[in-house]
């Protein structure tokens, strides 16, 4: 078999897409929901993002606003974080925070012998949204313990800033899909999805996906 594999990277995306389209086959979901859907299962190569996928009542809208005008982002691990394109960011000025390996997250976890992935979101709070009236946009490819902790000091600490929307896509075997039902019982703007499936790297295209659609936006 001969593979003409040195392809130019526009030609391997476009090509991604058009086979991503024709094996998905026919769906309900809208061309803005689609084209971030479109972005996980091109990150994952996984069919199950197409009818796996929950997005709230306005969440792309919510997104793509909050990256327009600059909202921090904050991710649950450096591999999300170095997932985010910051070249289609660049112009909006978003700040990007990942606290969990911050030397004080590892204090705090060691004292309250919760998760890192719990003591990085209280510090976040502590040191980016104590006095904002933005509450960012949270991303959570990995640890189901970021997403009950967040969804928990929202619950109890109604004078916090809501978030603009949540990413919820943490992977895994222990509470990964019992995170995910949580956020999708919470009043905030999320994309998710159901069962075990999930990870930083999908949580980050996401992310792509609407910075893609707010770039898109700007130049109409």
């Amino acid at each position: 078999m001969c593979v003409q594999w040195n392809l130019q990277p526009n030609i391997i995306e476009d090509r991604s897409f058009s086979i991503i389209t024709d094996e998905a086959g026919p769906h309900d979901w809208n061309p803005e929901e689609w084209a971030v859907i479109q972005r996980m299962v091109h990150t994952s190569a996984d069919f199950d993002y197409v009818i796996n996928t929950v997005i709230s009542p306005g969440a792309i809208k919510a997104g793509v606003e909050a990256i327009g005008d600059g909202s921090s982002i904050v991710t649950d691990t450096k591999m999300a974080l170095c997932g985010i394109s910051t070249a289609r960011l660049s112009s909006y000025g978003n700040r990007l925070i990942c606290l969990i390996d911050d030397e004080r997250t590892q204090r705090r976890a060691r004292e309250s012998g919760g998760t890192r992935a719990m003591a990085a979101v209280d510090l976040v709070y502590d040191l980016f949204f104590r006095e904002a009236q933005d509450g960012g946009i949270w991303v959570v490819g990995n640890a189901p313990t970021a997403l009950f902790r967040l969804l928990e000091k929202l619950a109890q600490e109604p004078e916090r800033p809501r978030p603009r929307l949540i990413v919820g896509l943490p992977v895994g075997f222990v509470n990964a899909s019992e995170s995910k039902e949580a956020l999708g019982a919470s009043p905030y703007p999320h994309i998710s999805n159901r069962g075990r499936k999930g990870g930083s790297n999908v949580a980050a295209s996401v992310i792509n996906a609407l910075a893609r659609l707010a770039n898109a936006r700007d130049k109409n």
